[in-house]
């Protein structure tokens, strides 16, 4: 349902009663969403699942730029919830980001609804749920916003439009999974790899011959790097997390976890159905699942190999890594070239290292950023900002760059102003390839490579044509840098997407403020905002 104008939106939630004003000349559209667990059998045994509206993955979210999206989630769970939307910026509106550094659970039995302006964004992204572990049981699905009516598109409007969620699965539930992380213990390597909730040959693409098709790939596993590849058939990448790229033709392409992309694909082959093939990177044993490939008018299964793709390799992932640049010349959500904002000529006012670490505390497994591995607070830290309740979290919590302290506990929070410049640097000791991720933004990776990083290595920075995107890899023992303009207010959850490495501690929030807090920069506290902890006998103001 869409509609545009000045609207009053009156809900009515569960017995509560909740009016909303929305977004002014915008279109709105309406979602219900019940979240519930059911059984599924991705691995041909029963598993207990997070469904939407009875769904696993959930329901796709089809959007345009700018659009106010408006989406009451009911629990029905028997334990308190939360939905984040990575890539979603959420522009000067942390509130609705749904991690829980900004927004209390939503209890079982009650509901809260999501209010959000998809402000000057287009692309691919997806959501998932943030609280518990819930993500190794589903509650994710993907999110489309096409460019509004009028605003060019750098290639032809595609046959159809296809999202793939791809990503890492276990036999073992979400609960012992969360179990085994209390004890202190690190995930164990994953069962499987599922494509759209499904393991090997359940899901399919169907084309018809001689059209081309746009395919919206997000990884939304929990650890594991994946490799795409389309047996006989070559993938155009167009988009990285709504940016339109310089459009190479690949055979495979990684997608670290956390990461979305969107390439094109034509029905130039002879007709019969063809794999489509996902499988782990940098891991031993190689684990893979096949999609299929169907044209309309074909009688044949998939012939011949499943078509093999690069393992370790961590040179050729970097090589092509560094291929993925931006179309300076094709439009954004607005009809200026992306190349128009000269962020390689911006003067750097703020520069911030961080280093991930594993170490053991009091004990147990931990992970950390800059030494601190962050445990989570009573109250969540943009309410208790808002309401001005100390001793929930510490600015300054944790430093610019690496001590070299032993890790340690502490609700880490780094203070950033408004309207700052900052070159952010990813440093990676360990053995893994790790992916960061930044609620909020997008951010210009400039430069990456093996090694150590130091002020020399801004030399190679690539000040032109750098992507920009939400969440970036770092490879073993190597290093990343991004640009990023801190133009959002808000609290910013900075994370690990190594799901048991953020829910042991490897995450923060950034929190960027301006002094005149004025509703020009940031929204007010939501009406309907549920409120807990500290600030549980508070009130949110009067509409």
């Amino acid at each position: 349902m869409a509609s545009s104008g000045m609207a009053t939106v009156v809900l009515l939630c569960g017995g509560c009663f909740l009016a909303m004003l929305v977004g002014a000349e915008d279109p709105y559209r309406f979602f219900d969403w019940n979240v519930t667990f059911g059984d599924i059998y991705p691995l041909g045994i029963r598993q207990q699942g997070i469904l939407i509206n009875g769904q696993f993955p959930g329901p796709v979210i089809h959007s345009q730029t700018n659009d106010n999206i408006i989406i009451n989630v009911y629990n029905s769970l028997t334990e308190p919830f939360l939905i984040s939307w990575n890539g979603v910026q959420q522009r000067g509106n942390s509130w609705q980001d749904g991690v829980s550094g900004t927004n209390c659970p939503i209890p079982p039995g009650k509901n809260f609804t999501y209010v959000m302006h998809l402000k000057d964004q287009i692309g691919s992204f997806f959501y998932f749920p943030s609280l518990a572990f819930h993500k190794a049981a589903g509650g994710f699905g993907g999110i489309r916003i096409l460019s509004r009516p009028g605003i060019p598109v750098p290639f032809v409007t595609p046959a159809d439009d296809f999202t793939l969620l791809i990503g890492d699965w276990y036999k073992a539930g979400h609960s012992a999974l969360k179990a085994r992380l209390d004890r202190g213990k690190r995930l164990p390597f994953p069962d499987a790899i599922l494509i759209n909730g499904r393991s090997s040959n359940g899901a399919t693409v169907t084309v018809d011959q001689g059209k081309t098709y746009r395919l919206r790939i997000s990884n939304v596993g929990l650890q594991n790097s994946l490799n795409v590849r389309v047996q006989a058939h070559t993938m155009k990448l167009v988009e990285v997390e709504g940016t339109h790229t310089v459009q190479n033709d690949y055979s495979s392409l990684d997608v670290h976890v956390g990461q979305s992309l969107s390439v094109l694909v034509t029905a130039d082959q002879p007709v019969r159905d063809y794999y489509i093939a996902v499988s782990t990177r940098f891991a031993n044993p190689v684990l893979t699942a096949t999609a299929t490939l169907h044209y309309s008018n074909s009688k044949q299964k998939p012939q011949g190999s499943i078509p093999a793709g690069p393992t370790g390799q961590i040179d050729w992932s970097l090589e092509q890594a560094l291929t993925i640049r931006t179309n300076l010349t094709a439009s954004g959500p607005r009809p200026n070239p992306q190349g128009s904002y000269p962020y390689g000529s911006i003067n750097v006012t703020r520069a911030v290292r961080l280093a991930n670490s594993a170490a053991q505390v009091n004990g147990k497994q931990r992970y950390a950023v800059n030494s601190v591995s962050f445990v989570e607070a009573d109250t969540p830290l943009k309410l208790a900002d808002h309401f001005k309740i100390g001793g929930v979290f510490r600015l300054g919590s944790i430093a610019d760059y690496p001590t070299g302290a032993k890790e340690h506990l502490d609700t880490s929070v780094m203070a950033a102003d408004f309207h700052a410049f900052a070159e952010i640097v990813f440093e990676n000791k360990e053995s893994i390839v790790q992916s960061w991720h930044l609620d909020g933004y997008n951010f210009w990776v400039v430069g990456m490579d093996g090694g150590k990083w130091s002020p020399d290595s801004r030399k190679d920075y690539n000040l032109i044509d750098a992507v920009s995107r939400c969440t970036t890899q770092v490879y073993p023992k190597s290093w990343t840098a991004v640009y990023v303009a801190l133009d959002n207010v808000g609290m910013w959850n900075l994370r690990s997407e190594f799901w048991g490495r953020r829910y042991l501690g490897q995450q923060f929030y950034l929190r960027v403020y301006s002094p005149v807090e004025s509703v020009r920069d940031e929204h007010p506290i939501p009406k309907n905002a549920l409120l807990c902890g500290r600030v549980a006998e508070r009130s949110t103001p009067p509409l």
